[in-house]
């Protein structure tokens, strides 16, 4: 079972985002700033549309933590959506505030390929496909941020850091290697879409630039990076806890990922296996050392003490302004798809949302690790398995 869970609620346009965020333990500074910061990072990019320059994310704790310390309890957020306001009359929790000529006109009746529109509208037979959009959005991830943030500043305690770059954005940078955690530290994130390397970017720019132009979108990969994370954490044992099938999910739920790669596993299927994999060599002082990672980090479900290395995929945006060929739900005639305000290319945020689901994966898989309430076990559990783990090649020995 996981120690550490996170359930969220709210509609893109309805009153706000709250996230519940379980099984942290108490005694951890939260950091308000670096929350603050994370937030933004996720609205940054360039091909974003029109709601960016609306919303101002912020991430109200309404629980679990005092005086900036977690209390063990859940951690309770709360993300207001301020173009709510626009939306009172249609999104309205409450009925007496409902406008039925403007819900009707806002009615969504014409499913977009690629979307949930019409396989949420088949689950639950809603009549406004609306209802399936509101909660199918992205906007919901500004709730995952938030609270991926309090699980990066639980790993900041034992020395992991997680980054994330642009490694692809349609066909440009395609076939480049999954990047170092050196590489994916020169990451500017101020610069238009948070590219690894920088000398594509300008390239990037223009083909948002052209695909905006004419009513398209565009998809591409980003690269995740978790430095110094510890080995041991999954398991090889059952099929349910393997880190990188965990680590697949919780990336694959971000909006319009559609593939992960772990370490260098696209090459590796394409050659042999002597070039497949990474070579091991004990260091003298002590620990153990790889001349590469090919593996990413992770062997039989369970990290080996190297970088994670983990690309997501994402599909070119579903919310095309041109249209795609659908049907009308009330005819059952051809008809374009509905067009929703929608970015050009959203990498850049997807990024830091991965970062977001892979810190909270390795907050709980570490917490399962080395137990602990309070961060002071936690953090004295976590000495204590180090120093197993340094004096095992010894107690082989003997």
């Amino acid at each position: 079972m996981p120690r550490v869970a996170l359930h969220t609620a709210g509609e893109s346009h309805g009153p706000g985002l709250t996230a519940i965020l379980r099984g942290i333990p108490a005694g951890l500074q939260i950091d308000s700033a670096f929350l603050e910061g994370e937030l933004r990072r996720r609205m940054h990019g360039y091909g974003r549309g029109a709601r960016m320059r609306i919303e101002a994310d912020e991430a109200e704790i309404r629980g679990g933590v005092r005086g900036g310390v977690t209390l063990g309890s859940p951690v309770a957020f709360w993300v207001e959506n301020r173009d709510y306001k626009n939306w009172i009359a249609v999104m309205s929790p409450k009925r007496e505030q409902i406008d039925a000529s403007r819900s009707e006109k806002r009615r969504l009746r014409s499913p977009r390929p690629g979307h949930a529109d019409l396989a949420g509208g088949l689950k639950y037979l809603h009549h406004d496909l609306r209802n399936v959009l509101e909660r199918a959005s992205a906007r919901e991830s500004a709730a995952r941020v938030a609270a991926g943030a309090v699980a990066k500043l639980l790993l900041r305690r034992v020395g992991v850091e997680i980054r994330s770059g642009v490694r692809s954005l349609g066909p440009i940078g395609l076939g480049s290697p999954p990047p170092t955690w050196e590489q994916i530290q020169e990451v500017d994130d101020t610069s238009p879409l948070r590219a690894i390397d920088r000398s594509a970017e300008r390239e990037m720019v223009d083909l948002v630039d052209r695909a905006q132009a004419e009513g398209d979108t565009l998809g591409g990969s980003v690269a995740i990076v978790a430095h110094n994370v510890p080995a041991g954490l999954g398991s090889y044992i059952h099929w349910d806890e393997k880190l990188d099938g965990r680590l697949a999910q919780a990336i694959l739920s971000v909006p319009a990922i559609k593939a992960v790669e772990i370490g260098s596993a696209i090459a590796a299927s394409q050659g042999f296996g002597s070039e497949a994999h990474d070579p091991i060599e004990h260091i003298p002082t002590g620990g153990w050392h790889r001349p590469t990672n090919r593996a990413g980090g992770l062997e039989g479900g369970v990290t080996n003490g190297a970088d994670l290395v983990l690309t997501a995929y994402k599909k070119p945006i579903s919310t095309l302004r041109q249209g795609m060929p659908s049907v009308d739900l009330d005819s059952l005639e051809p008809r374009l798809s509905q067009y929703e305000r929608s970015d050009v290319t959203a990498l850049p945020a997807a990024g830091v949302i991965a970062e977001a689901m892979v810190a909270l994966i390795l907050a709980d898989a570490f917490l399962v690790k080395v137990g602990g309430d309070s961060m002071d076990e936690v953090l004295a559990h976590w000495e204590a398995t180090r120093e197993l783990q340094r004096r095992w090649p010894e107690r082989l020995s003997t």
